[in-house]
């Protein structure tokens, strides 16, 4: 893969913003008047490591992924706004993507004045290579999969996968949000074999932090650099960065929680699909499902005035009366199930 040719020539010749943490190298020095900040209210008060360097470390422990692979950005969206800002010139590239899908990559392009080109999955949402092959052309610098895919919850197929990464001369971002409910092996294990890779994780699903907006992205060193370069300074907060290294020392709590939901999965989908309601409730790899439903815009209104939210992908391709429905605690999903039972179309 020739890196050069796919990255913006003035990204590519960036002289990235020199951070006064990144020009502090010494480990001794214990008097800080290079940054302008105020000398008062410690911690809060210094700005954070730009680079994530001690967190980047735990990451490494957790995901298995070197430290110099590793992006860290305010949740996965800035990932996914950087990859187009480095690879894809404004009004010329064009980026492909699945469809239906996370809505983020279509807004992201849009806002980066990049064209959009949707290609729709195939039977059981499944993933068709020649098809989105087809959709791209000499200006298709990156193409977005997301697997666990979001809304439909399956995972897409990795043969079909894998001829993209063989056969597309340009950026493959995986989106494995929910790949810690799957018991397909992660694609973020595999970076070496794919030099075109970029794989995104996040700690808002499975690690129950989407509050604190940490996102994740695994790539060669050389694209990691490039993103580095292009991102804002200080993008990872202090109070983030402290947050997400708690969280990442709950591992084994964390793979409890991750049972239970599936544990709760398996139940609420087997109810839900008993409910006179229901007309099909699809597979699923996340902590979510899809399902079909006789009125899903009808049902998703009367469910608000319940006081229970659950998404209404109606308008979604492909996803015609149906509902996301995410898995939450026995009590929240007992209330759901309750609800519907009293439902009177």
């Amino acid at each position: 893969m020739n890196l050069q040719a796919l990255v913006r020539p003035n990204i590519w010749h960036l002289s990235p913003y020199s951070c006064a943490r990144q020009e502090y190298s010494a480990g001794n020095a214990t008097v800080f008047l290079d940054a302008n900040e105020s000398p008062y209210n410690p911690p809060l008060n210094r700005y954070p490591d730009p680079l994530q360097h001690r967190l980047k470390q735990a990451v490494e422990q957790i995901k298995g992924i070197p430290e110099a692979c590793t992006f860290l950005g305010n949740g996965s969206d800035e990932a996914i706004d950087l990859v187009l800002r480095v690879f894809c010139e404004p009004g010329v590239d064009n980026v492909v993507a699945i469809s239906p899908t996370y809505g983020m990559y279509e807004v992201c392009a849009h806002i980066n004045n990049v064209e959009y080109r949707p290609v729709s999955l195939g039977a059981g949402f499944s993933l068709q290579s020649e098809r989105v092959l087809a959709a791209t052309d000499d200006h298709t610098k990156v193409i977005f999969l997301c697997s666990p895919n979001n809304p439909t919850g399956n995972t897409l197929e990795r043969v079909e996968v894998d001829k993209l990464l063989a056969r597309f001369s340009g950026i493959v971002v995986m989106d494995e949000a929910y790949s810690d409910f799957s018991s397909v092996r992660p694609y973020r294990l595999d970076l070496q074999a794919y030099p075109n890779l970029i794989v995104l994780n996040t700690l808002s699903k499975a690690w129950a932090s989407a509050a604190i907006r940490l996102g994740m992205a695994f790539a060669s060193e050389e694209i990691i650099e490039l993103m580095n370069r292009v991102k804002y300074p200080y993008n990872i907060s202090l109070p983030t960065q402290k947050e997400a290294l708690a969280i990442l020392q709950k591992e084994v709590q964390v793979k409890e929680w991750v049972q239970l939901i599936l544990s709760e999965r398996t139940r609420l989908m087997a109810a839900f699909a008993r409910l006179p309601l229901c007309r099909e409730v699809f597979p699923t790899e996340a902590n979510f499902f899809l399902a079909r439903v006789s009125e899903a815009t009808k049902i998703y209104h009367y469910l608000i005035a319940c006081g229970i939210v659950v998404r209404d992908r109606s308008r979604v391709e492909l996803c015609a009366d149906s509902l996301r429905i995410t898995i939450g605690t026995p009590l929240e999903n007992d209330a759901l199930l309750d609800a519907l039972r009293k439902y009177e179309a």
